[in-house]
């Protein structure tokens, strides 16, 4: 009897320890995706080259301090950023819509506050000065539908960062644009598929980002797949997986 209630009370420790661990790792997990980084997938092609359909990175998420949008679920625990500091020109980041928190967005920060920004015949501007961009060939998107030839090009933004941009013509609905006046708290942030993306040059849908909604910056691809399959069909991946993408820096 003794050796059976001895029995017991190993088994009933032994399922404690086994709960006390998930709990641990649960919020050691839950730790990390909200101080530090945070697994996030590309559903559309609106910042092709630079990212494809298909891939997974990381999101540093103290880049620019902590605010609500931080959290799982969006608390409004208080208003603004924690340790907070403006991003910077060219900076591709990820963001809680402004009109529809409950969705994500990435796109490469353009303009900062108080910056004014302008598009004309697909060449961007910033406070009155052009970009320099250079011709860089062309690129085939085949993420979405039928194959599409477009220009490729790279462009250089005021502080010297330099990125690749797609131009699919230089007259399409977003290539002339009025004058943006970012306004103080707020950032602009554009698509580098430039006639592929719904961003702050459409301000019903987008518009200028406030600075409280930004999630973090994208850092690194850990993952990448080349398929209309779900990532878990892992049968796949030796012919799916895009080896060169895996661990590669975001710029």
């Amino acid at each position: 009897m003794a050796t059976t209630k001895a029995k017991s009370r190993s088994k009933s420790g032994g399922l404690l320890d086994n709960v006390k661990t998930l709990v641990y790792a649960g919020l050691i997990a839950i730790g990390i995706r909200t101080f530090l980084l945070e697994p996030f997938n590309i559903p559309s092609g609106s910042m092709i080259p630079t990212l494809l359909v298909g891939d997974y990175l990381f999101v540093e998420k103290y880049s620019y301090g902590y605010s609500r949008y931080s959290f799982p679920f969006s608390p409004p625990l208080f208003s603004g950023r924690i340790f907070g500091s403006t991003p910077t020109r060219g900076d591709v980041v990820v963001f809680a819509l402004p009109r529809d928190p409950s969705i994500d967005y990435i796109k490469r920060i353009i303009g900062l506050p108080g910056d004014r920004i302008q598009v004309i015949h697909s060449r961007l501007f910033i406070n009155g000065h052009e970009c320099p961009r250079v011709a860089d060939g062309t690129y085939t998107e085949t993420d979405e539908g039928a194959p599409i030839e477009m220009r490729r090009y790279t462009e250089t933004l005021p502080n010297g960062v330099s990125h690749t941009i797609l131009q699919a013509s230089d007259d399409g609905p977003l290539d002339n644009t009025g004058v943006y006046t970012v306004p103080p708290g707020f950032v602009f942030a554009m698509g580098d598929n430039r006639d592929n993306s719904e961003d702050s040059r459409v301000l019903s849908a987008v518009g200028y980002v406030p600075i409280e909604n930004l999630i973090g910056k994208a850092e690194f691809i850990f993952f990448s797949i080349d398929a209309q399959d779900p990532w878990w069909e892992f049968w796949e991946w030796p012919i799916e997986i895009r080896w060169g993408r895996l661990f590669h820096i975001i710029h």
